[in-house]
């Protein structure tokens, strides 16, 4: 939920967590930095570098590298919010549309999921930072193969 222009302000810390670190990621060919202050009414905001050294404040230290150690809580609590932030919106879609059997399928025999993205991926010619690279370095960058 917007405040206004220069801050996004969440109820929960979990929520403005996972806002900081999607914008890092669709920002960072920018090198614009996301982080996480205490918001205006004992809530959570999410700012950037700029914004925040106009207040003479600092991020607190609670973003974490990546979502490799995600909880089964933390799903649940993503699930259940009525207001999902689009990427989780997006990722929850993907898997909740597809067919049972194919998941359970995808589980029973270890299907390598990151493989498959990463082939994708390289399938489309980009480099990590979404810029046109051509089919062939695209497959060094995204299967380390040549």
């Amino acid at each position: 939920m917007k405040d206004d222009t220069y801050l996004d302000v969440f109820d929960t810390e979990e929520k403005a967590v996972d806002h900081a670190l999607w914008l890092n990621f669709k920002y960072r060919i920018a090198g614009i930095t996301f982080g996480v202050i205490p918001g205006p009414k004992r809530n959570f905001a999410v700012c950037e570098q700029a914004t925040l050294e106009e207040m003479e404040n600092s991020f607190l230290d609670i973003l974490p590298k990546d979502y490799s150690e995600i909880s089964y809580r933390k799903l649940d609590v993503i699930r259940q919010d009525e207001e999902l932030l689009p990427h989780w919106e997006k990722i929850a879609g993907m898997v909740s549309i597809m067919d049972g059997e194919i998941l359970r399928f995808i589980l029973e025999t270890k299907i390598p999921l990151e493989r498959i993205i990463r082939h994708e991926l390289a399938l489309r010619g980009f480099d990590k930072n979404h810029r046109w690279c051509g089919f062939n370095k695209a497959r060094e960058i995204w299967t380390n193969e040549k």
